[in-house]
């Protein structure tokens, strides 16, 4: 048997870990990154809305108050919440105009070919 010095061990110990990372992290993709997680959409609106509070909060905390910020993520969150649902009404809408439209437009080509 080897006897090993405390120092020795310590960076035995040092290399086990490393190379227990090594093992535990995710493999690269063919362009040497490893891919990013996508947030979902809750965690990106709620990142926005406390993007928003923190600019709120620094602008407006002196002449509103502390709550400023808290008041104005509840806000945010709820207002991109209804902007997605108007949004999502929106292209249903859009889809549905355009395809009369182009109904329209080709049923009239067709009557005056005849």
């Amino acid at each position: 048997m080897e006897n090993k010095t405390p120092e020795s061990k310590s960076i035995e110990n040092q290399s086990d870990q490393l190379f227990n990372r090594i093992r535990n992290e995710p493999p690269l993709t063919a362009s040497g990154v490893s891919q990013p997680i996508e947030p979902s959409l809750e965690e990106a609106r709620a990142d926005l809305a406390r993007a928003i509070s923190k600019i709120a909060h620094s602008a407006l905390s002196k002449k509103y108050g502390p709550l400023v910020g808290t008041i104005a993520e509840t806000t945010a969150v709820s207002v991109l919440k209804d902007l997605e649902s108007n949004l999502y009404r929106a292209k249903g809408d859009f889809t549905l105009v355009a395809q009369e439209l182009l109904d329209r437009a080709l049923v009239s080509r067709a009557k005056k070919k005849k």
